[in-house]
């Protein structure tokens, strides 16, 4: 199922070469401001995509993280978390694109390949993305993928009071179609 292409980039496994790329882009504030990760020490992030490149592939109860990559280069510019419920029947999505690769659609691109990864492999029958509505961006996104607002709802989020939009996707209203699994490159 990884690495997939799509155009303008690759989703694929995450791994310990990615390193300064990961740093780079998790460092800078404006792309952590509404992720549930911090910065990690570089032993901290070494280990965590070591596990990554080796964690199976949506296990229930799970969160999994897969690289975005450019497609020429293979160099790291993003990365999507997915996770499986514990009892397997919906998923969740959250994504990190580096800011110099936005504005190009590749987000979107790589959400989509996620999307029916997990739909091909689990029987989860739909995927749900959580969003801090001050996040216009991740918002405008889900919506341009097909997700439906389906509940707003009070958080704290590292001790801030904010509004959280969940939108979700079912397995079977995908606009782009059903995603059947491509050969991997």
């Amino acid at each position: 199922m990884l690495p997939r292409e799509f155009d303008g980039g690759r989703l694929r496994r995450l791994r310990p070469a990615d390193l300064l790329a990961f740093q780079a882009y998790r460092a800078l504030p404006e792309c952590g401001r509404y992720q549930g990760w911090v910065p990690m020490p570089e032993s901290e992030a070494l280990a965590f995509l070591r596990e990554m490149e080796a964690a199976p592939l949506f296990t229930p109860g799970q969160w999994v993280q897969l690289g975005i990559a450019e497609s020429l280069s293979d160099r790291l510019i993003g990365d999507i978390g997915l996770h499986l419920a514990g009892d397997g029947a919906s998923g969740e999505v959250g994504f990190t694109l580096a800011p110099s690769a936005q504005g190009r659609g590749i987000a979107g691109r790589a959400v989509r390949e996620a999307v029916d990864v997990l739909f091909a492999l689990t029987r989860a029958t739909h995927v749900d993305g959580v969003a801090d509505a001050r996040n216009l961006p991740s918002l405008r996104l889900l919506v341009r993928l097909g997700f439906l607002l389906v509940e707003t709802r009070p958080a704290l989020f590292r001790g801030e009071a904010c509004v959280e939009e969940v939108y979700r996707l079912q397995r079977d209203a995908r606009p782009w179609g059903r995603g059947e699994p491509t050969s991997p490159r």
